[in-house]
């Protein structure tokens, strides 16, 4: 586990990461190689069970660091995402503080929390057990997504919970909330999302988003988003499939 990635994240530091939603560890080795700070791990969304996941955080390379969003905000896949050794974890559909704090008390090894403590590759499968126990809460990233409108209007009483680090904005979600999916540039989308996004700089908590593009990442990060997610696995594969496609394909005469 990349051990100074919380402080980065919560001294406000650019971190610019991709999302991985296929079971290669390749692509997670090559990712980190490539210099991300960070690799979005999606359990949600993607095909990726927690051996997929352990697969993926072996390969990542340090200092590129690992967070991973669970599927839902449980007892058992909270630390099963983090018994792999990951540096945190991505809790989403957070719509108020009941679930922030949740995701936060199964993240966090008691006084703080409610983790359940056993061997895994987190404490170097019980040789570091104790060390690692001693050390994990303070180590461990807990990132509360906001990506429905209850949430944007839940966003001050969810930064009120202890142990929330970061605020990760799903604009994609949220436009589907507004009865609007997909459609990102629009004025109510870009309320809420700026709306999210305000909250958190006033309270000093660091914000990210999710971009489809280097454009938009650009403009992410001139904005103070410092959690960039950008592109994702199959989209960069299909975009430049496509690429040499359309460049090598004969045209009709």
């Amino acid at each position: 586990m990349s051990a100074a990635f919380r402080d980065r994240l919560l001294a406000g530091e650019p971190l610019v990461g991709t999302l991985l939603s296929l079971p290669s560890p390749e692509l997670a080795e090559i990712a980190s190689a490539a210099g991300f700070d960070w690799l979005f791990l999606d359990m949600e969304h993607g095909a990726l069970g927690p051996g997929d996941v352990l697969r993926l955080v072996q390969a990542a390379r340090e200092p590129c660091a690992c967070l991973v969003r669970i599927p839902e905000t449980s007892e058992t896949g909270v630390k099963k995402a983090l018994d792999t050794g990951a540096a945190g974890i991505i809790v989403p559909h957070v719509n108020g503080a009941g679930e922030a704090a949740r995701a936060v008390h199964w993240a966090k090894y008691p006084p703080e929390g409610g983790r359940s403590v056993g061997f895994s590759r987190a404490n170097g499968y019980g040789v570091r057990f104790q060390e690692n126990v001693d050390t994990a809460n303070a180590r461990t990233a807990v990132v509360a997504q906001v990506e429905h409108i209850d949430g944007v209007r839940a966003i001050g009483s969810i930064l009120d919970v202890a142990g929330v680090d970061a605020v990760f904005i799903g604009p994609y979600d949220l436009s589907a909330s507004l009865g609007k999916p997909g459609r990102l540039q629009d004025a109510d989308v870009r309320e809420a999302v700026a709306a999210v996004a305000t909250a958190c700089a006033a309270r000093k908590v660091p914000v990210g988003i999710f971009s489809g593009d280097i454009a938009s990442s650009a403009r992410a990060l001139a904005d103070g988003y410092t959690l960039i997610c950008s592109g994702i696995d199959i989209g960069l594969y299909a975009r430049s499939a496509a690429e040499i496609v359309r460049g090598l394909r004969p045209r009709n005469p």
